[in-house]
């Protein structure tokens, strides 16, 4: 593994001295957001995680590396990149490594390069999930399979708004992946807090998540364990106008013939467009608000 897998300095330190580190995606960099939002917000991020005591480790695939901490520098290529760089799961790694190519890693590909290099924590905005009309596209998000395999804990703001909630918590349960309200009862929907669905298990605090996430570990039960984190009320949006946005993009795709891996990105930009960039404000924000809880997490995890 030491030949594919890259620690950056700092994460490599923080692993060694047994600090706190959280793991963030960089899809959100190269395909969640234009320049130069997206490398702002990677960068405020990893100043939040810093900020809430514990260490970044932005993960990426650069020049067939599968690396666990990124410099301010490749954050901004990847940045500058965009959508030129692959979206990568787990199903590109090999081809990817073996290219020597990058690589903007999803909720699925991070978590198993965060497990790789011993990072137990992960946060990012919104795991993939269900597609609406999954029943006849067979569109299901590798994040979810990936949940269940990889012992990985991920906070999120929920499942992606664009998706079908209601089968994707089918799914989750029908794979053992314990759905954790962080201090609700229903799953938050990204861009609001309320889906009308409720969670497995509210917990009320980080160390309540570390202590729940240490026993699934210890008791060999595998794969990992979901915290959704709603979006601050003052930044959570009108359900009524993200609903309609979403219901309009995923009509456009339809009729455009969108689907797989470009799908999300599409959706995500085409809600951002009708709703005047306010879904990219708030977009920005619970992932700030996720990294926070997931840096507290990390810590509680350690005094166990």
């Amino acid at each position: 593994m030491k030949d594919y897998l890259e620690l950056s300095p700092a994460v490599k330190a923080a692993l060694m001295a047994g600090e706190p580190v959280v793991a963030l995606e960089s899809t959100i960099i190269s395909h969640g957001m234009p320049y130069p939002q997206n490398v702002e917000t990677a960068l405020r991020v990893e100043a939040a995680v810093r900020e809430a005591g514990a260490v970044p480790a932005t993960v990426a695939i650069l020049g067939g590396k599968l690396k666990a901490g990124l410099s301010a520098e490749e954050i901004e290529y990847l940045g500058k990149q965009g959508t030129a760089v692959t979206k990568a799961s787990r199903r590109d790694l090999p081809v990817l490594v073996a290219r020597g190519a990058d690589g903007a890693t999803t909720v699925a590909t991070t978590m198993i390069i965060a497990h790789l290099a011993g990072i137990r924590v992960f946060a990012t905005g919104g795991i993939g999930g269900v597609h609406r009309g999954a029943e006849t596209t067979m569109d299901i998000s590798a994040d979810l399979e990936e949940l269940a395999r990889t012992p990985v804990l991920v906070v999120c703001a929920g499942a992606k708004a664009i998706l079908d909630l209601g089968l994707t918590l089918e799914y989750l349960e029908t794979k053992g992946v314990p759905v954790i309200g962080y201090q609700t009862d229903e799953l938050p929907a990204f861009y609001t807090r309320t889906s009308g669905f409720r969670v497995d298990y509210r917990l009320d605090s980080p160390e309540e998540l570390a202590a729940a996430f240490r026993a699934q570990q210890e008791m060999g039960l595998g794969g990992g364990m979901l915290v959704t984190n709603p979006i601050p009320e003052e930044f959570s949006m009108d359900p009524a106008v993200i609903n309609a946005a979403i219901d309009q993009a995923v009509s456009d795709a339809r009729r455009l013939g969108i689907h797989g891996k470009e799908t999300t990105p599409y959706l995500l930009a085409r809600v951002k467009d009708l709703t005047g960039g306010e879904s990219l404000a708030s977009n920005i924000q619970l992932v700030l608000n996720n990294a926070r809880l997931a840096a507290r997490t990390a810590r509680a995890l350690k005094t166990l």
